[in-house]
Parts: C-alpha cells; structure tokens; sequence
C-alpha cells in the first residue's frame, strides 16, 4: 500500500471525524446498542466512550493498522471489554450469528465492495439482530446526485465513494429498515454531506 494510504489517509480520517458536526449523530445512535457489538470501521476509537451498560462488550474491526493504533489509545474510556481486530468488512472473521449489533458510522463508502460488506453485517448478526448506522451518500436532488456521480471517480481514489445509495444497499443486502432519516449535514458541499441515519434488522 501507497504511503498515502498506509499513514496519510489514516491521519485524514481522524481529523475528519473529530469534526464536532457529527457529535450529535454519535450521540443518538451509539447508545441504542446492546450486547455484543461489532464495530465496522473503528477508526480511531471515537465512538467508544459512548458505548453504554447495555453493551456486554465491542469487537473493532479496522483494515487500517494505524487507525487501530490509535484506537487503542481510547480502549480505557470504554465502559465495556473491546478487542481490536485488523480485517475489512468484506471478510469478517466471525461466525456466523455471533453479534447482537453491529455499528457502522460513516464506514460504508469506504469500502471496496459494499454489497459483499453488508452481506457479511448481516451473516455474523444473530436472527433479529439490528445495524446501527450512520452514513453519507446519494442525495435526492438530481442536480446533486448527477455531481456525486461524476466526481464519485475521482474522490474515490483520494477519499470514498460519494453516491452509495443507503437505503437501496441495505434492503437489497435482505435487511429491514426499522427506522431510516436523512438530511444534509448543514454545511459543507452538498455532495459530501446528505446523511442517512437509522436502524436495520436482519430479517431471517
């Protein structure tokens, strides 16, 4: 892996999600998690603190040895056990029907392929299981989705993909939107900040 890749866009992704802008979206969505729980995409760790009583413990699951380095650095502000892992979500080295909730923030764009990712969500999660999430992506006007879809090659190889349509991916990966809003950000480019957010059950 590129330089860029190994310690630039690690440092990149930290800052970025540091912003306080996504605070509140942490807030909500975090809490509402229960029992084992599978972190796709844990960055630096800055979800942990937020993790409650209800978690029994957090598996982090990061492709990014320098993301997970840092992570490590907030394992002591966690009121549950947390076991990092290095692995992408795309091959997710658990069994099957293992995890009470996964927790996916602003994850799904990075990845290579998000209908396998997603497909693995929901193969580790226990029948009735529920995915937590909070992503960017396609946006309902056409004239902001018409610009996603031509910078989304571009911003790709420097960043993520810019128009995955959220709620299309997850139904079509067999899960059951329980609750789903969305909006931009509100502020910054338009086709970097419509936000989906909600709550996903594995359907058997």
């Amino acid at each position: 892996m590129s330089i860029y890749g190994t310690w630039l866009l690690p440092r990149l992704i930290d800052w970025t999600m540091r912003s306080a802008d996504l605070t509140p979206y942490r807030e909500r969505l975090i809490p509402l998690a229960r029992g084992c729980v599978l972190e796709i995409g844990i960055g630096s760790g800055l979800n942990l603190p937020l993790y409650r009583g209800a978690v029994e413990r957090v598996i982090g699951l990061d492709p990014s040895f320098e993301l997970l380095r840092r992570a490590g650095s907030m394992i002591s502000r966690a009121m549950c056990p947390v076991h990092l892992v290095r692995a992408a979500a795309e091959a997710i080295p658990l069994v099957d029907g293992s995890m009470d909730t996964v927790v996916m923030t602003w994850t799904l764009c990075s990845l290579t392929d998000a209908c396998t990712g997603l497909a693995e969500m929901r193969r580790v999660l226990k029948p009735g299981g529920e995915l937590l999430f909070v992503e960017h992506g396609l946006a309902p006007e056409p004239q902001v989705a018409a610009w996603q879809h031509r910078l989304d090659p571009l911003w790709t190889r420097i960043s993520c993909h810019l128009d995955n349509p959220v709620g299309q991916l997850l139904r079509e990966a067999g899960f059951e939107l329980v609750t789903l809003n969305s909006g931009y950000l509100g502020r910054g480019p338009k086709p970097m900040t419509f936000m989906y957010e909600g709550l996903a059950r594995s359907t058997a």
